[in-house]
């Protein structure tokens, strides 16, 4: 993969509020639950960066380092088990979840079946 992906975004627990859960109401934000150390979540990151470029924007991809700061507060409140876990917000809600590395295909249909 070259270059950086306009889709997708870090974010922290103190903008999560803003960039997660009110920008839901505009257009879907998938969360990825991530941890450096997590061989799956290495394993997700060029599949999630390659179909959110198929998508040029009808979703974004917010990534929330679990170990960084106080994001591990996100990941209990979401009752994350383990990662990476991927949860799809609309209007501010989650909508549907997945967890471990998946392939394209998977990716596309799980997001086919919310977005129109």
């Amino acid at each position: 993969m070259t270059g950086h992906n306009p889709y997708i975004f870090d974010v922290m627990q103190e903008d999560f509020k803003d960039k997660v859960l009110e920008a839901s109401h505009r257009q879907p934000i998938l969360l990825d639950i991530w941890a450096e150390w997590c061989s799956p979540c290495l394993a997700l990151a060029p599949v999630l960066d390659k179909v959110l470029r198929e998508y040029a924007g009808k979703v974004l991809l917010a990534k929330l380092d679990a170990d960084e700061g106080e994001n591990m507060k996100i990941a209990g409140h979401y009752k994350a088990r383990g990662f990476p876990t991927v949860i799809l917000f609309k209007n501010g809600a989650e909508v549907d979840r997945f967890t471990s590395a998946r392939p394209a295909p998977f990716v596309r249909e799980f997001l086919d079946r919310h977005i129109a």
